[in-house]
């Protein structure tokens, strides 16, 4: 089974499916299985230390699939910022030809992307900013909702709705974002404008993701309900999974008179990581979305990924065609 869209195109891929840049997750291992899979595999560059990590992350990759992958650049604000340019110069001197950039004020990253004749996907939690980044020239939007693990923006506008509003007004392919596990999902982003679909959560709950089995176990027992919402009151809001961290940092939030500074020792990046890699629950938080309640097992990403555009293919070419059939019959 095939899908063939602008995406798969502009992309080189054979399915119209995006591994989403996670922290210390997007490494060579899920990526190269992602794109041997046929979708793209994303590498995550702030994962990497340094640059110079990057460049050595980018060639173990190429070791390890001949198929096309990426590299996302996420800028933050932050009073001590990552050196971004050195990172940007590390994905276009090491010859990656496909970058997804999120986050604040990219345009200078983008431009010099685009100089250097990169395909740029650029993930946006609104129909503003989507018409913005086209502005800006990018090839791809992928448009997060609210559902999302990360940092679904402010607007709490739910895929079902901001999918097709971003679709009536942009030009440019777009990628579906937040929610998305399975060929239902895939099929329904497509009838709502999208050519494609990013999966973070899902890709985390396979055999080759980087992370330990305690959170890959921990996914599929969890459902749609368990997820939390953090940093509201600070106008930065990341949807994370229900954890005892995410419950201390949830009820910290509502005292009154509570800054960042109260809660950073509970959401430190290395907590998260500790997390990720050991297996403790109570270490960190774990960046998840509503999918969970979609994750039911841990196949590999080739298995994910042939069943996920199966069984697209069989609802677009079969179910939804047998409701028109149904009611001719119904009507002759």
């Amino acid at each position: 089974m095939a899908l063939h869209t602008r995406v798969t195109e502009l992309l080189g891929i054979d399915h119209p499916i995006v591994q989403g840049g996670m922290m210390w997750v997007g490494r060579a291992e899920l990526a190269s299985a992602v794109s041997n899979a046929g979708g793209l595999g994303m590498l995550t560059a702030l994962t990497q230390p340094t640059p110079d990590d990057l460049r050595r992350e980018i060639e173990r990759c190429r070791k390890m699939t001949d198929k096309p992958f990426g590299v996302n650049l996420t800028i933050l604000p932050s009073v001590s910022p990552p050196p971004y340019a050195e990172y940007r110069k590390a994905i276009i001197d090491s010859g990656v030809r496909v970058v997804e950039t999120a986050g604040n004020k990219p345009h200078e990253h983008v431009e010099d992307f685009k100089a250097h004749g990169l395909t740029v996907i650029h993930k946006c939690t609104s129909v503003r900013h989507a018409l913005s980044a086209q502005k800006m020239g990018v090839d791809i939007v992928s448009i997060d909702g609210f559902e999302c693990a990360g940092h679904p923006g402010e607007d709490d506008i739910p895929g079902l709705v901001l999918i097709p509003a971003a679709a009536d007004k942009i030009r440019v392919p777009m990628i579906a974002s937040g929610g998305f596990g399975d060929g239902r999902g895939l099929a329904a982003a497509l009838a709502l404008g999208a050519e494609g679909i990013n999966m973070g959560t899902r890709f985390c709950a396979t055999v080759e993701a980087p992370i330990h089995d305690a959170i890959k176990l921990f996914l599929v027992n969890n459902d749609e309900r368990d997820t939390r919402l953090i940093f509201r009151q600070f106008h930065n809001t990341g949807r994370v999974a229900r954890n005892s961290i995410s419950d201390r940092v949830v009820a910290m939030s509502q005292q009154p008179g509570v800054t960042f500074e109260d809660i950073r020792p509970l959401v430190s990046g290395a907590c998260g990581r500790e997390a990720l890699e050991t297996g403790n629950l109570d270490a960190g938080l774990v960046w998840a979305g509503q999918v969970q309640g979609l994750i039911h097992d841990i196949p590999t990403c080739a298995e994910l990924l042939t069943r996920i555009v199966d069984d697209a293919g069989e609802i677009i070419n079969r179910r939804l065609p047998g409701f028109f059939r149904a009611h001719q019959e119904v009507t002759a």
